[in-house]
């Protein structure tokens, strides 16, 4: 086997082109907190930080769902069940990672060094939940919404109840189109005895209910968020901009049509964090 081959695989675990949902939000709790653009140094750290946290975190869910995913056929042909990468290779990984956040948070504020257990806690449970409960997406929305919030307090130290509104925010977004994605696996998952909002409400219409009332609350707490710093009128307009494209994705898909589901899923969602970024960075800018 190639050397490059083991790096592919591994990005190809994590699907390391999916740190474009957080990352951006993790900038926008940064440049908010000193309503400048931060320094190099807190830039460069929380950049690793997160990379290393969801590394770790897609690691985790993909060796703890190892079983679960051999018996998908949407996901028989990850890295795990078709025996390209080991659990004990998966492991290591893991510990890399773990090892790569811890040395990105001990160069940022004191806070930060006492708060780290919290988000990697957050990633251990998350696969377990939905063996238990369809309030598993609401536990991935809060795990993910800690990125604006502890971004907030690498830099500043404090965290003060806007940097908490923009976490919500996040956590209403990834939990509502976490709702969506659930339906992609709705027999598997009532087959093998997994929780999700689908397989517990049905999955024609709590999903898209649930989904558009989270999106109309991520909305809401960007502009509560807005209403307590010292934006100008890019902010708003990136609010609006981030309302435009939660309504498109949600045009794409419908109770009985998912064929657009990945589109709703994988792109509009990478646009979203990062046009949202784009305007709180020429807010800060001007």
């Amino acid at each position: 086997m190639s050397a490059v081959a083991y790096p592919v695989r591994f990005a190809r675990l994590v699907k390391f082109e999916h740190t474009v949902f957080a990352l951006p939000f993790a900038y926008v709790g940064a440049f908010l907190a000193v309503n400048a653009v931060p320094s190099a140094h807190d830039l460069l750290w929380i950049t690793v930080a997160m990379v290393g946290a969801r590394s770790l975190a897609m690691g985790l869910n993909r060796l703890i769902d190892a079983g679960l995913d051999a018996r998908n056929p949407r996901t028989a042909r990850r890295e795990l069940p078709t025996g390209l990468l080991s659990p004990a290779q998966v492991v290591l990984f893991c510990a890399a990672s773990l090892g790569v956040f811890l040395v990105a948070v001990y160069q940022l504020d004191p806070l930060v060094h006492w708060l780290w257990p919290i988000p990697v806690v957050g990633f251990v449970i998350y696969p377990y939940l939905k063996r238990f409960t369809w309030l598993c997406h609401l536990w991935l929305g809060a795990v993910d919404g800690l990125a604006p919030v502890g971004a907030w307090a690498a830099i500043t130290g404090t965290i003060p109840w806007e940097a908490w509104a923009l976490g919500g925010a996040v956590a209403l977004w990834v939990a509502g189109f976490d709702f969506f994605y659930a339906l992609l696996d709705v027999e598997v998952d009532r087959a093998q005895g997994m929780h999700s909002i689908a397989v517990r409400f049905g999955e024609r219409g709590a999903a898209f209910l649930g989904a558009r009332l989270f999106h109309l609350g991520t909305v809401a707490l960007l502009v509560v968020a807005g209403l307590g710093l010292d934006v100008g009128v890019l902010y708003w307009l990136g609010v609006a901009a981030v309302a435009g494209l939660l309504a498109y994705e949600h045009s794409l898909v419908r109770p009985g049509d998912l064929r657009r589901l990945d589109t709703a899923f994988f792109t509009m969602n990478g646009v979203i964090s990062v046009t949202f970024f784009a305007f709180v960075l020429a807010d800060v800018l001007v």
